[in-house]
């Protein structure tokens, strides 16, 4: 059923699937170090980690990456959690909504971001790539 004669928000399945799409466009040199990647799609970030973050309102943060980034990584690595992207739903909503940007490519452009962080790079690092591809 098409959603937008319903009126019904995207759901998380939605986000998921277009999460996930977005990983399977990414070149294979990046995509080769993504397979044991989970994806997980949550309506906010928990409190914990919100705190953790030092920030007030859940709806500024629409995706998040956990884990070590693949250069920090070794074998001696035992007992770890799986490396995971977080998408946000309601705050990726909120932002679609406040921006008009497709959800296509606000979910793209925050999975990409979070990918990167499991490439170890930095949040000025991907700004200073964004301002030079653009």
């Amino acid at each position: 059923m098409d959603k937008s004669i319903t009126g019904l928000a995207p759901t998380a399945d939605d986000i998921e699937a277009i999460a996930r799409r977005a990983l399977a466009a990414l070149p294979e040199a990046f995509r080769a170090h993504l397979g044991d990647i989970a994806l997980r799609v949550e309506e906010f970030a928990d409190e914990e980690v919100l705190d953790a973050l030092e920030i007030e309102d859940p709806f500024d943060l629409t995706g998040l990456y956990t884990g070590r980034p693949v250069g920090e990584k070794s074998v001696t690595d035992t007992a770890a959690l799986p490396d995971m992207i977080h998408l946000f739903r309601r705050p990726l909503l909120d932002e679609w909504c406040e921006t008009g940007v497709t959800l296509e490519a606000l979910v793209t452009h925050v999975l990409v971001h979070e990918v990167g962080h499991h490439f170890g790079l930095s949040d000025a690092d991907m700004h200073a790539l964004e301002a030079a591809a653009g």
